[in-house]
Parts: structure tokens; C-alpha cells; sequence
């Protein structure tokens, strides 16, 4: 786990290795045990390590192989390079002999491959990546990420060059790049607490799209898809007995996990007490032969605290458990530090800064993570709001105005989020996967967000774009499927791992997540709604796990992983929420008058304006103003 950038197509090699020592500079957190360059004319890599595979000074990066030919600088781990290994070491039909290996590392062994089966070799791989390497021979630059996005990948081309990097500020820190707000992208944030790839908050600035790669050489710069959730492979679950999918299903879930615990470093597990995550704690106790520490952020406030239940599977399993009480004094003292390690605006990731905090220095260095398990097995109610709509298909039937109408009412005598999501949704033209599931995860309503813009006419919607452009899966056996693709296509992709890596590597904690193994996803994404509808919390994963979690888990009131933010936002945390927004109201980068309205309903307890609405305002704020960004 490391931090990579590089800059290719500028033929000052002196500008170019100031440049990538400067963005190396700015990845420090995510790689302090080593760091590297490479430059040759034309080409510039950079690399900071974290040690987690071969610990020795043959791990360093840049990595050269084949008398120099290929270079990599490589972000992540690859699960199954030992077996890669093994293959790679013998002669394949027609050639001279197999690849004799110099080091212990995976980063090695995707060089050997990428030397052996071009960009074919993405396909053979499992793990969470972002790389790059250098053709000496034929003057090519290879850059591909891993199937989920798990890894990231920022990049910016204008020109003949090319930048790129694990994160955006690295960029910004090579002065190649302008520090330019996308006014887009800002319409995007304002909707979802986040921006979604390819774009970035940053006008120009792009992400690489999961299972995608990049090639430039020459004057040219091609993006290609190698993977894709939504050309899922057919694995005939529909005709399969409902327990032989559970047994596949975990058989796939216990390899996911103990392929995620090689490491030679002392490693650990985030835990909640929810499904994911003592599954996930369970599974490792089950595979693992040594005693797991846990952690987990807890609170003095009862109704946040998930302590209890962490307790439980603590006791169950035997960890080593670490409870980390947060008080709002110390929460507020260290607030300007997470905001700070945010590479990206987004309304959500101090929490996992705090307990990535505390992980780390109880001298553990990667850490699993229950993510994902909501998204593949129906966990969040957006899976039953969604499928109790579908059934409401007469709803079609009523003109919008009438819907409109209805809703309208409602809203005036029950004011508040659902009243505002009702009403947008019944002023649709038609109800359909299209067009509701991008209201789901909405933050703001259009017509907060247009009056924050001081516009009548807002951008279309990324959400709806990303749903509208592939739709997979047969609708009428695979509606939860459909959901599953939308959720890690849109809010896993894009709040939850980015927030993940950033809040994670502010620390130099590797963060692995079982649940995205795509094996499992592919077969998850397979199974049919009639074995996992969701009548109960998770009911095909719990099935699967068999024995491995007690009733009260399974059955336990879901909380997510959360802060008090609206006590604290209206308490200790006042003073600097308004200093935020009165930035943002003074910079013209939003309308004044409703970014004081927003604030003032907050404060007064509009129903309509929890404290959702307001913090990713406030992050947003921080971010722009901490990093220059100009209008």
C-alpha cells in the first residue's frame, strides 16, 4: 500500500523530477517507510512505500524488470500473486523458460505478468490497485486500476502531458495542473456529498474509472474497459437449491478473507457489532491462526453507541479489543486534522480517520473492513424502498401533476426529508429504475441546490447518467441486483472507498475489504431476488455464514457507523460550521443569502434540514479554502 504519481510527456528531465520529488512530497502519509523516482526523457514515476509484503529494500519503487525494460510504481496489494508466481516461474509452450524472481514482492510479480500477458494480465489478477509502468522499449505508459475502485487514480491531460497520481493534491502540488473549480462537478457534490468519476471537484482533473486501463504513447492517450459488474458472467444460481448457494457463497466469503491476511505486518479489524463487520472478524478468527484485534469507536451519547454489540462478538471470537470513547472535546480538537487529510471533498470520513487513527497506533498496519456486505446483500433500506416502488407500478397510471399535487400536501402537513423526497419523486414523469433510484441518495433537492447556485436551469444528474448508460440484469428475477450495481457504481465507489483510502492513508493504515473480492461479487450479483429479498437484515448472507454470528447481531437494530453530528453541530462544533459558510457566502462561490437561509433552518431545527444537509456545505468550504481553489 503506497502513494504513486508520475508526469509523462515532459521532455525537461530536470523540470520533471523537481516536479515528481514535489508530488512525492505530498503523498509522505501514505508511504513513510521509502521512498523513489524514475526519470528519463519523456517520462517521470514517483513512489512512496508502506511496507505490508517484503518488508526488505527489495520492495523499493520504482521496480525495473527485464534488464530494464519495464518500470512500475504500484499502489495496492495483489492477493493471488503467489499463485501468479508459480505460473510465471514456468516456460510457457514456444518459449526460452519461465521468469526467475529477485524479490518476495507482488509488485515484481505484476511486472513479470504485465511482461508475459500485456494488459491480458489484468484478468488474471485479484486485488485492490492502481499502477503504472513505463515500456522503455516501445516508449508506453500502462496505467490501470483495480475492478471496484478500491485504489485510486487521479489524472490530468492536456496537451502532450500527462499527470497523474493516488491524489488530487498531489497534483495540485505540481503546478501543472490549475486549481480551477468544476462547476459541474459542484452541482454534483451539492446533490450527493460527493463528486462521481471520472469527474473530480477539480475542472480537467479526472479520475480512472474502475476495471479500467490507461495506454499513452506517442501523441496518443486511449482508456479501455476490461471489467465491468454489469457483464456479469453467468453462473445459473437461479437453478441452483437455495442452500448450495449459500455453501458457494461462503466458500467464497472465507477464501475472500483469508486471501486479505497475507501480510507480514501485524494487522487487525474495524468492528461495529454489525453483520459485515463481525462476519468479517468472525471469518478471519475462523481462517486466521492468530488472535484478531478489533477496534471501535464508541461514544458517551447511548443512542451512538455501538459498544455493546462489538462486546458481543469480542467475547465470541476472543479478540483483542480496543473501544476508542470519542468526546466532543476531542473530537472537535482533532477535526481540523481530518478535514485537513481529506484529499477530496466528501460529507462523510472523520469517523474513519479517528479509528484509523487509533488502529495505527496500536501498532497494527492493515486492517480489514466489513465494507460492502449492505451494498451486495440488500442491507440498506434504499434495496426495500426501491422494490416496494417497483410494485407500485400503477402509479404510472396517475398523470405527475396529480401525484404532484398529493405530495405537495403531504409535505405541507408533515414537513421534512421524506416529505421533500416524496415530492420530487411524485413530480416525475415516469417511476422508473431511471429516474427514482438517483433521487435515493440525494442530499439537497433541486430546488435548494438551484437556489444555492442562483441558477434555473441545473446540470443533469451524474447518478442518472451512470444508471441510464449500462443497466444489467433481467429486472423482473434481478431487481436487488439492479440496486447492487447502482449502490457500488455510485455511493461505494465514490464516498465510501475514496473516504476509506483518504482518512485511512492520512495514517498509513492499509484498509482490504472481503466483500469486494469480485468473485464473490459476480456470483452475489447473480442470485436471483427470490433467495435474497429482504425480508430480514441480510437474510442471504446470514443463511451463508450458517452458525458463525449470534441471533442478537443478526437481529439488532441497524445504526451505521456514525458521529452526533447534530448535537455537536449546534453545540461545540457552531463556531467553526458558521466561519465555514460565511467563507463560502463571502467567496461568491454559492448565493449568500441561501447559504445563510440553509445554515439559519439548520440552527432553528427545520425538519427539512437535518444536519446532512448542511456539514458536506461545510466540508466544502474547508477543502476550497485550504487548497486555493479559485472560482
Amino acid at each position: 500500500m503506497c502513494g504513486i504519481n508520475g508526469i509523462w510527456g515532459l521532455q525537461d528531465k530536470e523540470l520533471s523530477a523537481a516536479k515528481v520529488r514535489a508530488m512525492n512530497g505530498s503523498l509522505a502519509h501514505r508511504g513513510p517507510d521509502d521512498e523513489g523516482t524514475y526519470v528519463q526523457e519523456g517520462i517521470a514515476l514517483g513512489h512512496r512505500r508502506l511496507s505490508i509484503i517484503d518488508l526488505s529494500a527489495a520492495g523499493h519503487q520504482p521496480m525495473t524488470f527485464d534488464e530494464g525494460r519495464f518500470t512500475i510504481v504500484y499502489n495496492g496489494e495483489l492477493y493471488n500473486y503467489r499463485e501468479l508466481k508459480f505460473d510465471l516461474q514456468r516456460a510457457p509452450s514456444g518459449s526460452g523458460g519461465g521468469f526467475i524472481f529477485r524479490t518476495n514482492t507482488d509488485t515484481e510479480v505484476i511486472l513479470a505478468a504485465y511482461a508475459r500477458w500485456g494488459s491480458a494480465c489484468l484478468d488474471r489478477f485479484n486485488g485492490m490497485f492502481a499502477f503504472a509502468i513505463w515500456d522503455a522499449q516501445e516508449k508506453k505508459l500502462f496505467i490501470a486500476r483495480d475492478r471496484l475502485g478500491i485504489k485510486p487514480l487521479y489524472y490530468y491531460h492536456t496537451g502532450d502531458i500527462l499527470v497523474f497520481s493516488s491524489e488530487l493534491r498531489s497534483l495540485l502540488s505540481s503546478a501543472l495542473v490549475p486549481k480551477k473549480l468544476d462547476r459541474y462537478a459542484l452541482t454534483d457534490y451539492l446533490r450527493y456529498q460527493t463528486v462521481h468519476a471520472p469527474a473530480t471537484i477539480i475542472k480537467d482533473v479526472k479520475m480512472l474509472l474502475p476495471g479500467h486501463f490507461m495506454v499513452a504513447g506517442g501523441k496518443d492517450l486511449a482508456i479501455s474497459e476490461y471489467w465491468s459488474a454489469a457483464k456479469k458472467p453467468d453462473q445459473n444460481t437461479a437453478q441452483k437449491p437455495y442452500e448450495r448457494v449459500c455453501s458457494e457463497i461462503q466458500a467464497l466469503f472465507y477464501k475472500a478473507v483469508e486471501r486479505r491476511l497475507v501480510a507480514d505486518v501485524p494487522f487487525g479489524a474495524f468492528l461495529s457489532g454489525g453483520i459485515d463487520s463481525s462476519a468479517v472478524v468472525g471469518a478471519m478468527s475462523r481462517v486466521s491462526g492468530t488472535k484478531v484485534k478489533t477496534f471501535l469507536v464508541t461514544f458517551r451519547e447511548k443512542e451512538f453507541s455501538e459498544a455493546k454489540y462489538a462486546k458481543l462478538i469480542s467475547g465470541r471470537f476472543g479478540t483483542d479489543h480496543h473501544e476508542i470513547l470519542l468526546k466532543p472535546e476531542e473530537f472537535l480538537a482533532q477535526l481540523p486534522r481530518a478535514l485537513d487529510a481529506m484529499d477530496h471533498p466528501s460529507g462523510d470520513g472523520p469517523n474513519t480517520y479517528i479509528v484509523s487513527k487509533e488502529t495505527k497506533r496500536a501498532g497494527i498496519t492493515m486492517a480489514l473492513s466489513g465494507l460492502g456486505g449492505d451494498e451486495l446483500f440488500a442491507g440498506y433500506n434504499v434495496f426495500e424502498r426501491m422494490a416496494r416502488l417497483q410494485r407500485k407500478g400503477w402509479l404510472n397510471l396517475v398523470p405527475a401533476f396529480a401525484r404532484a399535487a398529493a405530495a405537495a400536501g403531504y409535505a405541507r402537513m408533515r414537513p421534512g426529508v421524506a416529505s421533500d423526497k416524496l415530492y420530487e419523486l411524485m413530480s416525475l414523469d415516469r417511476l422508473d429504475f431511471r429516474s427514482v433510484y438517483p433521487l435515493m441518495r440525494k442530499v439537497l433537492t433541486e430546488k435548494r441546490i438551484a437556489g444555492l447556485i442562483a441558477t434555473r436551469q441545473l446540470d443533469d444528474n451524474a447518478v442518472q447518467r451512470i444508471v441510464s448508460a449500462k443497466l444489467p440484469f433481467d429486472r423482473s428475477s434481478h431487481y436487488l441486483s439492479l440496486v447492487s450495481f447502482a449502490e457500488l457504481s455510485t455511493y461505494m465507489q465514490n464516498t465510501l472507498l475514496r473516504d476509506t483510502d483518504q482518512m485511512s492513508m492520512a495514517h498509513a493504515l492499509e484498509v482490504r475489504v472481503p466483500f469486494l473480492d469480485y468473485t464473490l461479487v459476480e456470483y452475489v450479483l447473480s442470485v436471483p431476488d427470490k433467495y435474497k429479498y429482504p425480508y430480514t437484515p441480510k437474510k442471504l448472507l446470514t443463511d451463508a455464514l450458517g452458525d458463525l454470528l449470534p441471533a442478537d447481531i443478526i437481529h439488532r437494530p441497524k445504526m451505521g457507523f456514525t458521529l452526533p453530528w447534530e448535537s455537536w453541530m449546534r453545540g461545540e462544533l457552531r463556531g467553526f460550521c458558521a466561519d465555514q459558510l460565511s467563507w463560502l457566502r463571502d467567496s461568491g462561490i454559492l448565493a449568500g443569502a441561501e447559504v445563510e437561509r440553509l445554515w439559519n433552518d439548520f440552527i432553528k431545527g427545520h425538519p427539512g434540514v437535518p444536519w446532512s444537509r448542511v456539514w458536506h456545505i461545510v466540508v466544502l468550504a474547508h477543502w476550497l479554502k485550504k487548497n486555493n481553489i479559485e472560482r
